[in-house]
């Protein structure tokens, strides 16, 4: 399948392009900005679909929404035409067409010209109305308020926000694209509009708040809650704005004569992560739980741990090395202990259930 992009350098363009490539039975053509008419025509008449992304949103004169906006999607309807192509068509639309500025009058007119090409030369067409686009890529300080407060906060720089509590509508760039693949994939008859989901709506005030909160998880080591939704996809959004000088950050190190221990990762209600190591010989722990749990996976070296019931006084040891990897998990009303029986330093995995609480520490000394 060979896939037309017009637009294919814009921020939307990249992520398609990628992920058709990624793909071993798409061919990318693309269409730029300053290739001719004539090109046009060619990787029209070779394309088996056309996504329509390439347009105007902020140009220093609004005559140029109607010259790219209008003019080029009727250069693309006429070359489609004259090719005698019936390819299915996505045109990437704005929400603004339903706004009556020179923008979104534009956006509606090139809507209204793929419409035209479907009902007369039986093309498939859907039109996507999208709203605020976001993720990585995107040029700040343009057209995105997402990619401007990312770009600046990442890089220590001030945010502006005139209307805390204006409310925008956003959608993320990965399930902008994965619908259009799949309407590739599926294209039907006839003209539809579709739209791309989840949506999402927040304040500026609010987008500010959490873009801004991202940068403090290296320093308390607490990540916000950043494995779905909305958060997911603006960490991911935020990330991608850092300087390569920030791709690295120190967490604090604690050693003495037994090894180190090193938080990782803490996170707001499933617990941290850490690690620690262990001379030959060394032994660490000695104490009990009532309420917290942890998750113990040694990564290199040979361990013994010890557990001994506290009301019963039962004793259980076992065997575990970096060879197998296998989870030793802490039972509350157990002390515990891990002893080094290698003769090298060994090095272990933590997870625990909840973030350490110096005042409520849930940790009793008791040895095994």
């Amino acid at each position: 399948m060979r896939v037309l992009v017009t637009g294919s350098q814009g921020f939307i363009g990249k992520n398609l392009v990628l992920r058709l490539r990624e793909r071993g039975d798409i061919e990318v053509l693309e269409f730029v900005r300053g290739d001719s008419d004539a090109q046009l025509f060619d990787v029209v008449r070779a394309a088996d679909a056309v996504v329509h992304l390439a347009g105007e949103n902020r140009p220093p004169s609004p005559n140029a929404f109607e010259i790219v906006n209008v003019g080029l999607t009727e250069r693309l309807c006429d070359a489609l035409t004259k090719a005698g192509s019936q390819v299915p068509v996505i045109l990437a639309s704005s929400a603004q067409a339903e706004l009556d500025n020179p923008y979104g009058r534009s956006k509606l007119a090139a809507e209204r010209r793929v419409t035209e090409l479907a009902n007369t030369h039986g093309n498939s067409v859907t039109i996507y109305r999208l709203p605020g686009v976001f993720g990585k890529w995107c040029k700040p300080n343009y057209n995105s308020v997402v990619a401007t407060f990312c770009h600046n906060i990442a890089n220590d720089l001030p945010i502006q926000i005139n209307d805390p509590g204006r409310e925008i509508q956003l959608v993320y760039i990965d399930d902008v694209v994965t619908s259009f693949l799949a309407a590739l994939e599926a294209p039907q008859s006839g003209v539809r509009q579709d739209i791309v989901t989840p949506g999402y709506s927040l304040t500026l005030g609010e987008l500010a708040e959490q873009i801004t909160a991202f940068t403090n998880c290296r320093s308390t080591l607490i990540s916000e809650r950043v494995g779905t939704g909305l958060v997911r996809a603006l960490y991911a959004t935020y990330v991608s704005y850092l300087p390569k000088e920030k791709f690295v950050y120190d967490v604090p190190a604690y050693g003495d004569a037994r090894g180190v221990f090193v938080e990782m990762l803490k996170t707001p209600d499933a617990g941290q992560f850490s690690f620690f190591s262990a001379h030959p010989s060394v032994t660490r722990g000695g104490h009990y739980h009532h309420s917290k749990t942890e998750k113990f996976l040694v990564i290199k070296g040979r361990a013994r741990f010890g557990f001994r019931h506290m009301l019963t006084n039962e004793v259980y040891y076992l065997e575990t090395s970096g060879n197998q990897p296998r989870i030793v998990e802490t039972v509350p009303g157990w002390t515990h202990d891990i002893t080094n029986i290698g003769d090298d330093e060994m090095v272990v995995m933590l997870w625990a259930n909840e973030i350490f609480d110096r005042d409520r520490p849930d940790t009793i000394a008791s040895k095994v």
